[in-house]
């Protein structure tokens, strides 16, 4: 099947009610939770991916996808109108997105993020249709050793990016892949660390670990900032739609910042945030008055917010095609799709086209959606953001219970979710990010298990790892990213970039 083919079919598959009713659903509940202060992509996914359980396999990756660009979009809304990032990749957004918002100019700044979001998520996704399966067909020559020492340069990457410690990234991804081990053997079957409870033979739930971690965490975190004293923009959003001259001033930058995006987002462990801050400063670089940045400036609006939904596209390419997630999203994307029986990678295309296809049309509708839908909406996002968190925590942790519950109707999943709540609550509070340790978990069972069979290939000999030269470049990749962290100037440019 070729790419037109495949177009063809997967806009056949993304086009029937029931995926259309999917992807609408996605990306209005994406961005009602990326509109809440705090909460973001990743406990966007958190929260739908219980819900897709009872779905079809397509539709539910299609909701998730939707959830995923919608809560990015979502973010964007909290920057201008509160300056608080509703998601760690919209902090550059208020940096002159708000200065806009007093300046009486908050709904061009609105609206250019939303015409940048959707110009920026469709090259995207133009990039991830034909980039995709090239991909793919190139991940066919990778073996066992290959995907082991490619999973080991993403955990590495995603460490070293981390705002923290470099230190305690590690040991959180040190964490990560303890907790992995437990269940049953890969190889050989036989329990490990399960201590007589038959309910975990299977490893411990990945679904309540990451609300936990993520949503639970988040409303404990809440619960004693209770996000008081924030200022809502109470005056009237009016001339929504942007000047000619705001068109012209902001294509440039939002086509750069496009590419910037989707190129930077492929690599694992980049993520959506560094391609924001270097869209912003590649502007502010090149701009005539450099000085007017931060001062509401709107080319400074359209370029990090072009940047953050490209990286949405690109980030999809190494999970569709290798099986290796490029954020934690993508991580929970994973854990979806193996939750329906599928191991995404290079042969997902070949084995189940509906979901490739299927998911990467639905983002072309998706895309028209949000710039459908969010600009007339603007004043529903508005009253949102001014509900009391009182009210809204209660509601966030039943749909949590609720949805935790449903995955394997097993109670003790509701203690683990409630458990590592606690924890990641602990962890924010002394700096120990969860990303790393999250990713690390997911990818732990496919690390382990390539390198045992490649141990078994090799017969033991470590050092034929370095005589297949894909599988030397990433190990090489992964010893110089480590030994970097370790030079001056670059651990100062680590520690400018915020976490995700």
């Amino acid at each position: 099947m070729d790419i037109f083919q495949g177009l063809i079919y997967g806009f056949s598959v993304s086009l029937q009610l029931s995926n259309l009713f999917a992807c609408l659903l996605g990306v209005v509940l994406g961005t009602v939770v990326g509109d809440l202060p705090g909460l973001g992509p990743v406990a966007a996914i958190a929260l739908l991916l219980p819900i897709t359980l009872k779905m079809s396999t397509v539709a539910s990756i299609i909701m998730l996808a939707g959830g995923f660009y919608g809560a990015m979009y979502g973010g964007s809304i909290t920057s201008i109108l509160v300056n608080i990032p509703g998601e760690s990749a919209s902090v550059v957004t208020c940096l002159d997105g708000y200065p806009m918002a007093q300046k009486g100019r908050a709904g061009p700044a609105l609206a250019i993020s939303a015409i940048g979001s959707f110009v920026a998520g469709t090259l995207s996704i133009l990039g991830l249709t034909f980039l995709g399966p090239l991909l793919a067909k190139f991940a066919l020559k990778f073996g066992a050793p290959e995907f082991f020492s490619l999973i080991l340069f993403g955990l590495t990457m995603i460490a070293y990016l981390t705002s923290g410690s470099w230190i305690k990234a590690v040991l959180m991804a040190a964490l990560g892949l303890t907790l992995r081990t437990v269940g049953a053997d890969p190889i050989e079957g036989t329990p490990r660390f399960t201590y007589g409870f038959t309910s975990i033979m299977d490893g411990i739930e990945i679904t309540a670990i990451v609300i936990g971690l993520f949503a639970i965490s988040e409303v404990f975190f809440n619960i004693e900032r209770t996000l008081q004293n924030r200022e809502i923009l109470s005056a009237p959003i009016t001339g929504l739609w942007p000047t000619c001259r705001d068109l012209r001033v902001s294509a440039a930058p939002i086509g750069r910042g496009s590419l910037i995006g989707f190129f930077l987002g492929i690599i694992p462990g980049i993520g959506p945030v560094v391609p924001t801050f270097i869209s912003y400063g590649v502007e502010k670089r090149i701009s005539r008055h450099p000085e007017r940045f931060g001062t509401g400036m709107i080319e400074a609006v359209a370029a990090p917010e072009a940047a953050n939904n490209a990286a949405t596209g690109g980030s999809l390419i190494p999970l569709f095609s290798l099986g290796i997630p490029a954020n934690l999203v993508m991580a929970l994307l994973i854990s979806a799709l193996m939750l329906h029986g599928i191991q995404p990678g290079p042969l997902l295309m070949r084995d189940h086209p509906e979901v490739f296809w299927g998911v990467i049309t639905s983002m072309y509708t998706g895309n028209v959606f949000l710039l459908i839908l969010n600009l007339p909406l603007v004043g529903i996002w508005v009253k949102i953001l001014k509900i009391p968190y009182f009210l809204l925590f209660p509601l966030i942790i039943l749909l949590c219970v609720i949805g935790v519950y449903s995955v394997n109707s097993n109670p003790m999943d509701i203690v683990v979710m409630t458990l590592f709540g606690g924890i990641g609550y602990f962890m924010r509070k002394f700096g120990y990010e969860a990303a790393p340790m999250v990713l690390a978990l997911v990818l732990g069972g496919i690390l382990e298990l390539t390198f045992r069979q490649s141990l078994i290939f090799f017969r033991g000999d470590l050092t034929l790892f370095f005589s297949r030269p894909i599988a030397a470049i990433f190990l090489i990749a992964a010893f110089l990213v480590i030994l970097s962290a370790f030079l001056p100037g670059l651990k100062k440019i680590r520690s400018q970039v915020p976490g995700e």
